[in-house]
Formats: structure tokens, sequence, C-alpha cells
């Protein structure tokens, strides 16, 4: 007994946060198995190195067992659901509450060959440009700038869907389907408010935001949103009036709602508004000084109602649009958040959308989040959690030494 205690007390401070802090993800594995290959692969991530695919990880944390580090993560069928509820409570007490911010976005692996679970020539964020990779739905939890990714779901693409060889080949399972990416993140939402997870806003970029079905799925589910359009995102003013049809007494009779205005691109409202409508706006202080940049807001209705003709849609709900000037372009935004918000509040939701591209970052940087190789459906969503684990683990010794 003496020399367990003084093996625990001669331990690695930072050995015994990790074992306490990873103590209750163990407890979700239902095989005890498990829960010795799982320390090891956490440690494999968080330790330094180049490579953080199974054979290099596990020659730095367990030289001997390769292939029973690469059975844990490759082809043990263990449900991710568990561990996904800890994450998410970790995660709420971590940065969790009424002030956080739900970030939907979604990150690229790039791959080669067609083997790998969803592969395919498609948008890979991670080149800028279209390349074979595999598409990652993420949604991020994230306060004061300290994100934590809470949510990394594979997108399979309608090909992979519908090839059953390959399908087979992956181990994908027999529920998963197609489903657009929009959708996957509505699901993910429902699921972390099930989980418990606390945030006042979501936010995503136009990938998302363009998606009428997605901003008023977010509407219909009581929350808050700022979001990403395009400059062609057409909008009316408040003023805008729709009616029926009067009745012709002779020949075809009308079907067609009447609209009081043309709709105007998201470009065309702003630029109406003139240059006098951008204000400077300072929305949180950084490491060298006051952030700023140039703001205009306008209350206008989004013209994502039900389709009348030829793309044209009735006007939907009252929203902000908001734009933000940069050198030589200007980006355009919709908010559902109250009438009486502030230029600064909506700049400042607008700019925390981008802590999730920190966590996409440090997640393949530091942890290889794009390292993993193998092919199944199983094996990538194990890695992608496992690295969700580890990342979250490091806020916590961060947000830890910032306040000591």
């Amino acid at each position: 007994m003496r020399g367990v205690k003084r093996a625990v007390a001669e331990q690695d401070p930072y050995e015994r946060e990790f074992d306490r802090w990873v103590a209750p993800f163990l407890d979700a594995f239902e095989h005890k198995v498990r829960r010795k290959w799982a320390p090891l692969y956490l440690r494999g991530l968080l330790a330094p190195g180049d490579r953080k695919s199974v054979e290099p990880l596990a020659g730095r944390v367990a030289p001997d067992d390769v292939a029973q580090l690469h059975h844990f993560v490759a082809a043990s069928p263990w449900d991710i659901g568990p561990l996904e509820a800890v994450l998410a409570a970790k995660a709420n007490a971590l940065v969790g509450g009424k002030k956080a911010h739900l970030i939907i976005d979604d990150t690229a692996l790039p791959k080669k060959g067609d083997l790998s679970v969803g592969v395919a020539h498609q948008y890979c964020g991670a080149l800028g440009k279209q390349a074979n990779c595999q598409v990652l739905v993420s949604s991020t939890l994230a306060s004061d700038e300290v994100p934590v990714a809470v949510g990394l779901k594979l997108f399979l693409p309608e090909a992979w869907a519908a090839d059953e060889a390959r399908r087979s080949k992956a181990y994908v399972p027999e529920d998963a389907a197609h489903r657009p990416k929009w959708r996957i993140a509505l699901e993910e939402i429902d699921r972390l408010i099930t989980c418990g997870i606390e945030f006042g806003d979501v936010l995503a970029d136009a990938g998302y935001g363009m998606c009428g079905e997605f901003r008023n799925g977010l509407t219909e589910r009581g929350l808050l949103w700022t979001v990403g359009i395009l400059s062609t995102q057409n909008m009316y003013s408040l003023d805008v009036r729709v009616t029926q049809p009067r009745a012709n007494t002779v020949g075809r009779p009308r079907t067609r709602s009447v609209i009081s205005e043309q709709a105007l691109s998201a470009e065309k409202v702003i630029a109406a508004l003139g240059p006098r409508a951008f204000r400077q706006v300072s929305w949180r202080r950084g490491t060298k000084g006051p952030l700023r940049a140039d703001f205009a807001a306008v209350r206008v209705r989004v013209g994502d109602g039900a389709l009348v003709r030829n793309g044209l849609h009735l006007p939907g709900d009252e929203a902000w649009l908001i734009a933000e000037k940069r050198t030589g372009e200007i980006r355009y935004y919709l908010s559902n958040r109250p009438a009486n918000a502030s230029l600064k509040s909506l700049a400042a939701s607008v700019k925390a959308r981008w802590a999730c591209e920190q966590a996409h970052q440090q997640m393949k940087e530091e942890l290889g989040l794009d390292h993993f190789e193998g092919r199944s459906w199983h094996g990538l969503h194990h890695h992608a959690l496992l690295t969700m684990v580890a990342f979250a683990f490091l806020q916590h010794i961060r947000v830890r030494e910032n306040k000591a």
C-alpha cells in the first residue's frame, strides 16, 4: 500500500489530472478491455509526434500492442453514444451557458483513393478547392474564445449511399443514408440539447446559412441564430405586402400571390443604405488591443417563404441583414436576434463563429484528426470522437492554467 501511495505521489501532476478527468469516459465503456485501450489511444494523440495514425501512435505509447490498439479504434464495434454524452457534459461544464455559442460548420479530411468511407471528389476546405476528401459536419461549443468540439459526423455522399459494395467493405450501418449537411446539423443540435448542453445562439457559415430549411429549423426550435449568406440572397423591406389574386370574371383563374415590391439581393439592399450606414464596431479586446471592423445592419423580410415562380419566394420572417466590410469585399449575414439588438451584439455574434476554425486547426495540427488511415465507418467516428476528447482535455488544462 505504501508503494502505491508513493507511486501516486511521484506521478506527474499532468498524468494525475488526465487520469481523473478521463475516468467518466472509461466508465462509459461497458467492456473492461476497451477501458485499457482508450486511455492509451488518448495519450498517443496527446503525445508529441508528427504522425498520429495508429502505427506511429502505438509506437510511442504501446509498441508491443499495435494490433490490439488498431482493433480497438478501427474494428471494435463500440457505441460512441455514451462517450458523446460524457463529452457534452464536460464541454458544458467548461464553456456552456447562456453566453456560449454553438457553432455549426464542416471540416474536410483529404484522402487518396475511393475506398475510405465517404470519400468523394467534393469541396475540401483544407485545400480550398474540389478534391478527394471526407467531410465531417462539426458542432463546436465556444465561450470567451475557448472552443470545445462536441460533434463530428460524416457526410455520406449520394454515390456512397447507393453503392452496396463499398458500403459493405467500409461497414457502413444499414440505417446510414445520404442526408444533406443541414439535416445532419439539426439532428446534432437536437442530440446536444438532449444531452443538456446550454448555449445562447447557433452560428454557421453560408454553407448552412443559405439553406432556408436550416434557418427555419433553428427558428422552430426556439433558437437564436446568426448565419452567413451569399450576396445574392433575396430580401424584401418590412413594408412588403402579399395579397391574394382577385378572381377573374373570364379566362383562367389567377393563382399566384401578388407581392407589393420587387425582391432585392442582399448586396443591393446594403448598397442602397449608402456608405454612411457602416460604422466601426469593436466587438472584443484581443491580445493587441480592441478588435474592430466596419458593420452595417438593417431589418428585412427574408425572401425564403413559399416558392412563387422561377426561384422567386414570398417574404419570410423578419431578420437582421448584416454586412461586414473588409478590405476589398463585403460579407453578408442574417440573424434572428431581436429588433432592439445593438450593432455591437450583432457584430460579436458574426465574429464568434471563427472559434470553430481554431478548434479544427488544433485538432488536425496537434492531435492528428486528419491522420486516420482506416477505411471503416466505425473507425473514422471512433478516431474523431477520441480526438475531440483529447482536445477537450487540452482546453480543460488551458482554462485551468489561465485561471491560476
